[in-house]
């Protein structure tokens, strides 16, 4: 079968010529191929396995382009890579690998292109087209990939035993493309994960949340949080989310499995925003109810305060992963702590209380809404409807609030040095109380947002606390 269709782009004739240069084959190989027999878009990342150097194929390549893209050299892993207008290409030389227990960097030999292929992760990701003169877009296909590709499965080259213990992130990445694509992971390929999901703590944190960010980026996340769970990898990786699994029943009263409604609320979420750290607080926005449950025979089963106690927890995992301790960080606290509020005030829809949501929301409130509506995952169609109609009557006060009071962001309208100047104050305790009483006031709706009122308030403040103006 030829597809020379995938290579119409002028590089890949430039790397063959620069391949016939140096007397060497060169191939296309992995994902390229992968997505080009998929229709999935032009890929603006290119492998290319060169049986040879792969890092003089790259300086070859740099010569024979006008631009003379500059090309960087990973001498310790024998790869190069360089940019050609918006596509990365990468080269390496063919190689066979052969691995330590514990790591996952192999031993590394020259090898022959289908020592290459056996070395690759999945079937789907071992195709190669040739960029020979002689049978140039031809395919090759030593694993029936292009079978796997048309059933949607997920396989290994080879025993997925091996190829999972020899490089573990196999694992995660097996999990990220069936989650992407909605192929099925093989059933030995799925056991063997099982097998070998201890394997995972020899990888970094950063390469396994590397997966984690494009399995929440996928178009329906809970299939790849699903297999984390079933596999055993997300007690190593997520314990916070595992801990909400299961029903518990006392006395003829059950609460749900927080565990598949978080995975609801983060596919609802996936419809409608690409903001990863928004779908991020989707997951994590009840990881709180584990250590917060409690059975009271009067009322049930309660999950007290368990938005504040989440939100605290979000930091700790944020550091055990060695993700960001910043404000993509501190944005997913907030979310999961205000994560109720929207749903406490759709019942009663009131200025003060949208006034206090908007103050505390700031810029995310509109985020803290996309969360709460991805958060009804009730399957009766009634109540469902009753909370979009709340949740969308919410959303039209905040505007109708913040056009007029204008909270966002709040700046008092009366600053501690007017206030100070006012009083003939030092610096004190007073200013603060104050300050607040001003913001209190504006929040409550007794006073509109405006520097005359307000400096009516301040005076009147000031006599209660026994100040004399200036």
């Amino acid at each position: 079968m030829n597809h020379k269709q995938a290579l119409k782009h002028r590089i890949f004739k430039t790397i063959s010529q620069s391949a016939k240069e140096l007397n060497i084959d060169s191939y296309v190989i992995g994902g390229y191929v992968r997505d080009y027999l998929l229709e999935r878009g032009n890929a603006k990342d290119i492998d290319i396995v060169a049986i040879g150097s792969g890092i003089d194929l790259a300086l070859q390549v740099s010569k024979n382009l006008a631009t003379n893209p500059k090309v960087q050299i990973f001498k310790t892993y024998g790869t190069a890579m360089l940019r050609y207008r918006d596509i990365e290409i990468e080269f390496v030389g063919a190689r066979k690998e052969s691995y330590n227990e514990d790591s996952r960097n192999p031993i590394v030999e020259n090898g022959t292109l289908q020592d290459d292929q056996n070395r690759r992760d999945f079937t789907i990701n071992a195709l190669a087209l040739s960029l020979k003169e002689t049978n140039f877009g031809k395919v090759l296909d030593p694993f029936n990939g292009i079978e796997d590709l048309d059933k949607g499965i997920i396989r290994t080259p080879l025993d997925p035993n091996i190829t999972y213990s020899d490089d573990p992130l196999r694992m995660m990445r097996a999990i990220r493309f069936a989650t992407q694509l909605n192929f099925k992971i093989e059933d030995n390929s799925l056991k063997a994960i099982t097998t070998n999901k201890d394997r995972i703590l020899i990888i970094t944190k950063e390469r396994i949340v590397t997966e984690l960010h494009k399995i929440l980026e996928s178009d329906k996340p809970s299939i790849g949080f699903k297999l984390l769970e079933k596999t055993g990898l997300l007690d190593h990786i997520l314990p916070e989310l595992t801990a909400l699994k299961g029903i518990d029943e006392k006395e003829g009263q059950r609460h749900k499995d927080n565990f598949y409604h978080t995975l609801e609320v983060v596919d609802n979420i996936a419809k409608t925003t690409d903001n990863l750290w928004l779908r991020w607080a989707a997951l994590l926005h009840d990881i709180g109810k584990a250590p917060t449950k409690k059975f009271h025979k009067k009322i049930g089963w309660t999950f007290h305060a368990h938005e504040f106690v989440g939100s605290k927890m979000v930091y700790k995992l944020f550091k055990r992963l060695k993700m960001p301790l910043n404000d993509k960080m501190k944005f997913v606290q907030k979310m999961v702590l205000m994560s109720s509020r929207p749903i406490v005030l759709a019942s009663e829809v009131t200025d003060s209380a949208v006034r206090r949501l908007v103050f505390d929301a700031g810029d995310h409130v509109d985020d803290l809404m996309t969360l709460c509506e991805a958060d009804i995952t009730t399957k009766n169609p009634e109540k469902f409807k009753k909370y979009h109609n709340n949740f969308k009557r919410v959303r039209d006060k905040i505007v109708e609030v913040e056009e007029r009071d204008r909270v966002r962001n709040f700046q008092p309208p009366v600053s501690g040095e007017e206030i100070m100047k006012a009083f003939n104050l030092k610096p004190s305790r007073e200013i603060g109380i104050i300050k607040e009483a001003i913001k209190e006031a504006i929040l409550e709706g007794d006073i509109p947002n405006e520097h005359e009122a307000a400096y009516k308030l301040m005076i009147e403040q000031g006599k209660k606390l026994g100040l004399k103006t200036s």
